[in-house]
């Protein structure tokens, strides 16, 4: 019993010892599969970690990559722009460049023509000195057989003689001959212009009056101001309307002014309202009405004083539009003075002017005549009155001497014909004589301002003074920084800046003063 019992507990022990090896094995299996398992996974969560962390650092790195791109593309383009306008710049001096040879290159083709004309001139001069030596040499030879026989002296001592005495009295006589043609040449010249200016301008003596950019309407009485009004304004807004004129009803007693600075319309609007005011019906119908009557009797009134003014100076080949922009003038104003009336008076004053030069009276008129015609457009077009009035000419087919005047009596071009020279000395005496211009007081003022500044500009001027209402201006200079070379730089230079930065009528004398000063006392 004994050894059954040890025997049993023996295979229990046994059995147990065998039942616990296999459940730790199990468990060490499935501890060990757990662990591998725990090890699988967070080697998936390291590598998913390492993913992200690469896939931010490879979008970074992108990101950064466009940036310097993107920066690099702007710098690229503003250094293609800074190129591009270095090159225009340097394509813009080029052709200043170009403009600056082409006209250094029509400079001096313009002094080859003179200088082939003065080399025809002077081969005409050498054939004619040839033929003068020709004819001395036989006239010599001859002599000096004469001397031979009369004075039994050689040739070659007779030919010293005559010729030393020839040379001498030759000499003296022709010095003097010059002197004397010169002096007079010049006295002449002077006196015969002064002559001729003094005596076209008394021929001419016309009245002037300046005109203005207001016309007064009068009344019958101060109740009509109310019917030109209308209810609640409709007469005036239409007149307005159809005038394109500003109409002022104020305390004026028995009158309304209108006030336009198209002198054109101004007066087509004041006989309308004439008639509106004689007529008593006043309504925005028989506005429109009248305004439109009064408009094709001012275009007759225009047309008219043209062909009055046509037939007085004897042109009658005149091109039917330049007739009917030169009616145009009669209404148009150049610091008030009328320009149908300024174009007569050049027309005539250059025409009496040629006639004494004995030019070409007529063409001179035509000149005169047109030399201003683009002013009558200059209200519809735009540019300046010069290149208006040259293209109108040019295109109708007017002759080249009066395109030459038209541009020549402003500067833009040189003058070619004599006739242009009278043309823009009577535009002169017209615009500059008393009374035939005049500014308003701003203008003026402002003119006076603009020539001391500029006289002010140059270095060394202590005081500068505006006299004969803008005509002349004196510039007083400090002796101690100013020579009399640079005085004459001073004035020369303000002339033309004058010329460059104002509009004027006439001419304006510029008077540089240098003036030194000792003082003292005697006590």
């Amino acid at each position: 019993m004994d050894a059954v019992t040890l025997g049993i507990a023996a295979g229990t022990l046994v059995a147990g010892l065998l039942a616990g090896l296999g459940a730790g094995r199990l468990f060490e299996a499935r501890r060990t599969a757990r662990l591998r398992a725990l090890s699988e996974a967070e080697v998936q969560s390291i590598l998913q970690t390492a993913r992200q962390e690469a896939d931010t650092i490879r979008r970074t790195a992108t990101l950064e990559a466009k940036e310097q791109g993107y920066r690099v593309k702007e710098e690229a383009l503003a250094d293609l722009e800074g190129r591009r306008r270095e090159l225009e710049k340097a394509e813009k001096r080029a052709v200043e460049r170009d403009e600056s040879m082409g006209l250094r290159i029509e400079q001096l083709d313009q002094r080859a023509e003179k200088l082939a004309e003065r080399e025809e001139e002077l081969g005409a001069r050498r054939s004619k000195l040839e033929s003068a030596e020709a004819s001395l040499s036989k006239r010599g030879a001859e002599l000096e057989r004469n001397l031979e026989k009369v004075a039994g002296m050689s040739a070659k001592q007779a030919r010293e003689t005559l010729i030393s005495g020839i040379e001498d009295e030759a000499r003296a006589h022709a010095a003097q001959t010059v002197r004397e043609i010169r002096e007079q040449a010049r006295r002449d010249a002077e006196r015969e212009a002064r002559k001729i200016i003094a005596m076209s301008v008394q021929r001419l003596a016309v009245d002037h009056s300046s005109e203005i950019t207001v016309s007064v309407v009068p009344l019958p009485s101060d109740d009509m101001k109310g019917r030109i009004i209308g209810r609640e304004g409709r007469n005036i807004r239409s007149f307005e309307a159809a005038t394109g004129v500003d109409v002022v009803v104020d305390d004026t007693p028995e009158a309304v002014i209108l006030s336009s600075f198209d002198p054109i319309r101004r007066e087509v609007a004041r006989i309308a309202l004439e008639r509106l005011v004689t007529d008593g019906r006043i309504h925005p119908g028989r506005i429109e009405e009248m305004v439109e009557k009064a408009s094709t009797d001012v275009k007759a009134k225009m047309r008219e004083a043209a062909d009055e003014l046509l037939y007085e100076l004897g042109i009658h080949d005149l091109n039917g539009q330049l007739i009917d922009v030169l009616g145009n003038l009669k209404f148009r104003t150049s610091y008030g003075q009328n320009q149908l009336a300024h174009a007569r008076e050049v027309a005539l004053l250059s025409a009496t002017m040629a006639a004494e030069l004995g030019l070409d009276a007529d063409l001179c008129k035509r000149m005169g005549l047109l030399h201003d015609i683009g002013k009558g457009l200059t209200h519809v077009q735009e540019g300046s009155h010069v290149e208006i009035g040259y293209d109108l000419c040019k295109r109708v087919g007017e002759k080249d001497a009066v395109l030459n005047a038209i541009r020549a009596h402003h500067g833009e071009e040189p003058a070619r014909y004599p006739e242009t020279f009278l043309v823009t000395a009577a535009d002169a005496i017209s615009g500059a004589r008393p009374g035939a211009r005049r500014e308003s007081f701003e203008l003026y003022v402002k003119r006076l301002e603009k020539l001391e500044e500029i006289a002010r500009s140059h270095t060394g001027v202590a005081k500068v003074y505006a006299i004969q209402a803008g005509r002349e201006i004196r510039v007083m200079v400090m002796p101690e920084q100013v020579d009399d070379d640079r005085m004459s730089e001073i004035s020369e230079q303000t002339a033309r800046m004058i010329e460059e930065e104002l509009q004027y009528p006439g001419q304006i004398k510029v008077v540089v003063v240098r003036e030194s000063r000792s003082v003292n006392f005697a006590r």
